[in-house]
């Protein structure tokens, strides 16, 4: 089931069933390539789309949209992104605590899944993964901190990160890498995208 709503005077925002579909819809809608539209945002159960003022009919568009085929399933076939990773976070210890595992139980848990990558937000490039197994599962902290620093490698709730550049946050640090994970001088800049399939890698000596 999949319902268009306007947002704005040139958006968008189509809510799908769930993040499989609004991963296969923003496929498809790229390569659908509608005029006027000038970016297609996924999110979890979303997908924004942005359009020039004036250079569409956004009421036809939301009527195409309606009924368009969704594409393949997105970057399955393609191998995951391997994340190296140092488990020396400040929040390990506190996490084995919260869950009632080992801090090398931690480590070995949360290297032991596949993630996908659910939708990029809250600063350019900073993927939400889904995967996290769910004994990880584990509440934000209760008073963010300041600035997280670069390449912190993080859980909160059913989710798993990489801060890709210093900032404030809640999550829990489980490690860091040395991976850059935003360059302006490449491209993509972000070196994850919505539907890639990605795998922590725990550094030998870690």
């Amino acid at each position: 089931m999949r319902t268009v709503r306007r947002a704005g005077d040139g958006g968008l925002l189509v809510e799908t069933s769930g993040l499989d579909d609004a991963h296969r819809l923003h496929r498809a809608l790229r390569d659908a390539a509608f005029p006027g539209v000038t970016d297609i945002v996924p999110g979890e159960r979303t997908v924004l789309l942005v359009a020039e003022p004036g250079a569409c009919d956004l009421d036809r568009l939301a009527a195409r949209v309606a009924v368009l085929e969704p594409g393949e399933a997105a970057a399955e076939d393609a191998p995951p992104v391997e994340i190296p990773v140092r488990y020396d976070g400040e929040d390990l210890a506190e996490v084995a605590e919260l869950t009632g595992l080992s801090v090398r139980e931690v480590a070995e848990r949360h290297a032991a899944a596949e993630y996908s990558v659910a939708y990029l937000g809250f600063s350019p490039g900073f993927g939400y993964l889904t995967g996290l197994d769910e004994a990880l599962h584990v509440p934000r902290r209760a008073s963010p901190r300041t600035s997280v620093p670069t390449g912190s490698v993080a859980i909160a709730g059913p989710y798993a990160a990489v801060y890709p550049s210093p900032s404030p946050g809640g999550w829990r640090l489980l490690g860091r890498t040395d991976l850059t994970m935003w360059d302006v001088r490449r491209d993509p800049p972000s070196l994850l995208r919505p539907g890639l399939r990605v795998r922590f890698v725990e550094e030998r000596g870690s």
